[in-house]
């Protein structure tokens, strides 16, 4: 029986260009890039191309890319450095960021919440849009406390429910009141059109989520930004970022930013099987007495869908689909192993339905076919775990 992947947002297939250059790499550009000689300058030739691929995606100056090893990474740079790096001042610097975002930028603000820095968190609509009349109100929430707020923390597309927030709106507010603004585009890019995205000063991205490899990302600044190392060493990355770079993932991120130019058509395309696939999972819970209920009703990203299954638990229901050979996710794979429910669910829909939700993500191989089989595997899974009251 084949594998049915629907977790897309979770990792995506490395695609076999990105694959095929890696090697190529591993074989011909295997110098170190610091080096001056040639095979210094045939690794580095790799790093420059993974800086040029990612900042024409994102839509920045190659000069502007500091490569990381990956997302959470350049979450915490951007965090790190917008008050590491601000001037001192008399007022208390404040954070303004949603309860809705990845782990690493919320476990971040609250380390930030340590150090000093006062921390205003935006709640969600149910839908689980972020509004900016919400982040206007936390703003100024920090300053009646007399904070000066210094970056608004937003992701482009939330990573559990595909939800678009409204970038460019919380980018006009930002300028209007001198804060910087952090998106993180790890789910938007490759899915979604540039102008979903455009007006961030500093934005997070991951090369795993766009059929890249791990262990690579990026934070891009725009040319305002002044920023703090957090690792002290050489003088790789402007020595924001210091050590020696991996020439042999630089070359697959290269190719793998280079392609998601081109794959949102493709991700718009999937909107009707996802559609159809959640219209069916619903169906098939009112046959069995339970009200299957869809998580993030605001406009989202065209291949994801978060659906709770009441009287079910998520991770239960992902395990039993595991022996089926269908992969979907109770949630962020960051906070993959933990008990508790997820604080992006629960913070829109409650706990009770964030306990029983089930996150699926197509991706540009999914089929008809891939939806048809997963339907079946669903039916019978749902059908011999009958619900608990």
């Amino acid at each position: 029986m084949r594998v049915v992947y629907l977790d897309w947002n979770a990792t995506t297939p490395p695609h076999p260009d990105v694959v095929a250059a890696m090697v190529e790499a591993a074989t011909s550009a295997w110098g170190n890039p610091a080096s001056v000689h040639g095979p210094g300058r045939r690794a580095r030739s790799r790093v420059e191309d993974a800086r040029e691929a990612v900042a024409a995606l994102v839509g920045f100056d190659p000069r502007d890319v500091v490569l990381t090893s990956g997302g959470t990474e350049a979450n915490n740079l951007a965090l790190h450095h917008a008050f590491a790096a601000a001037p001192a001042t008399p007022a208390q610097p404040a954070l303004v960021v949603s309860r809705i975002e990845h782990p690493s930028v919320l476990r971040y603000a609250e380390h930030l919440a340590t150090r000093g820095v006062l921390v205003s968190w935006v709640d969600p609509e149910p839908s689980g849009r972020i509004t900016p009349e919400a982040v206007a109100a936390a703003m100024d929430g920090a300053a009646s406390a007399g904070a000066s707020v210094r970056l608004v923390a937003l992701q482009a597309v939330n990573h559990e429910t595909g939800v678009i927030q409204p970038v460019a709106a919380v980018a006009a507010l930002c300028r209007s009141r001198g804060a910087l603004l952090h998106v993180d585009v790890v789910q938007a890019v490759g899915k979604l059109p540039r102008e979903a995205f455009e007006g961030a000063d500093l934005v997070s991205v991951a090369a795993h989520k766009i059929r890249g490899p791990k262990g690579i990302g990026a934070l891009l600044t725009a040319p305002s930004v002044r920023l703090a190392r957090l690792l002290y060493g050489g003088s790789q990355e402007r020595g924001l970022r210091p050590g020696t770079q991996d020439p042999v993932a630089a070359a697959g991120f290269a190719v793998a930013a280079e392609r998601a130019r081109r794959t949102p058509a493709r991700y718009a395309e999937l909107a009707p099987l996802r559609d159809r696939l959640e219209a069916e999972l619903v169906r098939l819970g009112r046959e069995l007495g339970r009200e299957v209920v869809r998580n993030g009703e605001a406009d989202r990203a065209p291949h994801v869908t978060n659906l709770s299954f009441p009287g079910w638990r998520g991770e239960e229901l992902c395990a039993a689909l595991d022996l089926e050979r269908v992969a979907v996710s109770s949630g962020s794979a960051c906070s993959a192993g933990t008990a508790e429910p997820s604080p992006v669910l629960a913070a829109m829909v409650g706990e009770a339905r964030a306990l029983a939700a089930v996150r699926i993500s197509l991706g540009e191989e999914t089929t008809a076919d891939d939806v048809d089989e997963a339907l079946a595997r669903f039916a019978r899974v749902l059908g011999r775990t009958r619900p608990k009251p």
